[in-house]
């Protein structure tokens, strides 16, 4: 599966190395190019998945805000919810189309 902005891929792996976790294909940190992605200091904490770090995605010259994030340290009892160790995969919203 391929996460594409643009037609720039930000994060490419196969399907069975992703997780779906309500509705979001979360892919493994080493396939996602971290040269395109931008810490933002956004805070947010899911009451199950614990404290999200939030990523602004490079778009050329423009940096869209927010438009990924994970969970570098989730709270280890939804690891028996998702089914495995979701640690720092990633996520995309908006304008990051992911495909197969």
């Amino acid at each position: 599966m391929k996460a594409i902005l643009n037609g720039t891929v930000i994060a490419e792996a196969p399907r069975e190395n992703l997780v779906k976790i309500e509705g979001n294909w979360y892919f493994p940190p080493s396939s996602v190019n971290s040269d395109l992605m931008v810490e933002s200091a956004t805070p947010y904490t899911c009451s199950w998945k614990g404290d999200c770090q939030y990523f602004s995605v490079k778009n050329g010259d423009d940096l869209l805000q927010d438009r990924a994030w994970s969970y570098p340290n989730p709270i280890p009892s939804s690891f028996d919810r998702v089914g495995m160790d979701y640690s720092n995969y990633v996520a995309f919203w908006k304008e990051v189309q992911v495909t197969e």
